[in-house]
């Protein structure tokens, strides 16, 4: 029932091939701002573990290539590892999901026939210490582990892949553990660009593309692949295992060549996968199936080899100013509210709260503005001007606004996951003046406001349902048991 209610979640890719990154604990001052709520790392770097600790948000961490050996070899070398790189951390630190190896069908060593038992010595070791149920263990895969993936319906695995992917197949379907892909349309419309309309690749496209062999209509590639891993998996009748897209994105720079890879693409792909994601849409083939989505990446890296583009994956440069806007809540972060002659005289806007936000997410967003976000909320103190009146909306509202114009009274910045709004009415009242960005001269700290877990309404709806009924079922089973010993007394 958890998993149901969740819906589809998009977490983000923290890369650190860069020699200019943020340390660990700027960046997760950055993530908890953006309230980003799943995060992939590529090893179990302790300093990560150690600044992602008591924030909440949920972490995949991994067993590289080069440990592969090591792990496969002997039970021992996972124990130590869970030892010494998991459980010191756990569970402080949210850890949900330990991949094990990286596209190993690309790697040049072929490390493919030690993935499943390193993954198996993985497993033994949670289950050692009664994690295995709280922590999945998988491996990512790229596209390339398919021979064929059009159309969908013809998905299949490639035949030199089988030794290995068979068994994990198994393991996965045993242990409830999902496919992990990573993909990416923006290669497919790189390479071939006169076979892949971009606008099929950005989720743009107005024209279908028919899969011949079941009828069904695809408008974005994304789907197309998607699907085509599950036929793969259908072929092998593993049919109840789930699919996680551990890596997706677009590049914001490129080579000449590349030139498809612009800031207004990616937040194109980016912002149209978003909503496509958690508004559970579901694939033609699996229509409202949740499908779990990670966005590559959280920055810019600068010693990652090849082309131009590998460098420029990120939503944020080093410095955590954005590369372009990205709204993950898929509904868009700004509500203009006009006054009735449109907006106000000089153009002055404000950010106030929202009154559907929770007073969870107010008090969260309070905490983080008047801390971190480095607001001055003196004024909303007892006996202060703005204390009155004394309710969590009315504290937010000076402290988002507050925030809004010290950072350039960006959209993103009035964002606060969802919960902010901007209006053209001055919300000043009494003594309690709100101020405005005129002589305000400082630079915007971001333009990306996330919140990646949103479910459908109609889920929701199920959820209440549900718990309602488990509700009147328990208070009628101890009713019950009550009048039992009653009349055995």
């Amino acid at each position: 029932m958890a998993d149901y209610c969740r819906g589809s979640i998009v977490g983000v890719c923290y890369g650190r091939n860069a020699d200019d990154l943020p340390t660990p604990d700027k960046v997760a001052q950055l993530v908890q701002l953006h309230n980003i709520k799943y995060l992939r790392i590529y090893d179990s770097n302790i300093q990560v573990l150690k600044a992602f600790a008591k924030t909440g948000v949920e972490l995949m961490v991994a067993v590289p290539n080069s440990d592969l050996l090591a792990f496969s070899q002997f039970q021992s070398n996972a124990d130590s590892w869970l030892k010494n790189n998991i459980l010191p951390y756990y569970p402080a630190t949210k850890i949900t999901y330990i991949t094990v190896g990286l596209e190993v069908t690309e790697s040049p060593d072929n490390a493919s026939a030690l993935v499943v038992p390193a993954m198996q010595n993985v497993l033994t070791a949670l289950k050692k210490v009664g994690l295995h149920k709280r922590i999945k263990v998988s491996s990512t895969h790229s596209l390339g582990v398919l021979s064929r993936s059009f159309p969908p319906s013809a998905g299949a695995f490639n035949s030199s892949h089988a030794f290995f992917l068979k068994p994990m197949l198994e393991f996965l379907a045993e242990n409830q553990s999902p496919f992990m892909i990573d993909l990416y349309p923006y290669y497919a419309y790189r390479d071939s660009p006169k076979k892949v309309p971009l606008d099929y690749a950005l989720f743009e496209s107005s024209s279908e593309v028919i899969d011949p062999n079941t009828g069904l209509l695809y408008t974005n590639m994304f789907d197309a692949q998607i699907d085509a891993l599950y036929f793969a998996l259908m072929a092998l009748n593993f049919k109840t295992i789930r699919i996680m897209v551990t890596e997706t994105g677009w590049p914001s720079k490129g080579s000449p060549r590349e030139k498809a890879a612009t800031p207004d693409n990616a937040q194109t792909y980016n912002t149209n996968l978003i909503r496509h994601v958690i508004n559970d849409t579901g694939t033609p083939a699996k229509p409202g199936e949740e499908l779990d989505v990670y966005i590559f990446s959280l920055f810019n890296e600068n010693r990652k080899p090849g082309i131009e583009s590998e460098r420029n994956w990120g939503l944020f440069y080093p410095d955590k100013t954005s590369v372009y806007n990205l709204d993950f809540t898929g509904k868009g972060a700004v509500d203009m509210t006009h006054s009735a002659n449109g907006t106000n005289s000089n153009g002055t806007t404000w950010c106030i709260a929202s009154s559907k936000a929770s007073e969870s997410d107010l008090q969260n967003a309070i905490d983080w503005a008047c801390g971190p976000g480095n607001v001055d909320c003196s004024a909303i103190q007892p006996s202060q001007p703005c204390f009155e009146p004394d309710n969590l909306v009315s504290h937010a509202s000076f402290a988002f606004n507050s925030y809004y114009q010290q950072n350039g009274a960006t959209d993103v910045a009035c964002s606060f996951g969802g919960n902010g709004v901007k209006v053209d009415k001055d919300p000043s009242y009494d003594k309690c003046i709100y101020l405005t960005n005129r002589g305000i001269n400082k630079t915007a700290a971001s333009n990306m406001t996330a919140i990646a877990n949103t479910s459908s309404s109609t889920r929701a709806e199920a959820c209440a349902w549900i718990a309602s009924f488990f509700l009147m079922t328990l208070i009628s089973f101890i009713l019950n048991l009550g009048n039992v010993l009653d009349a055995s007394f």
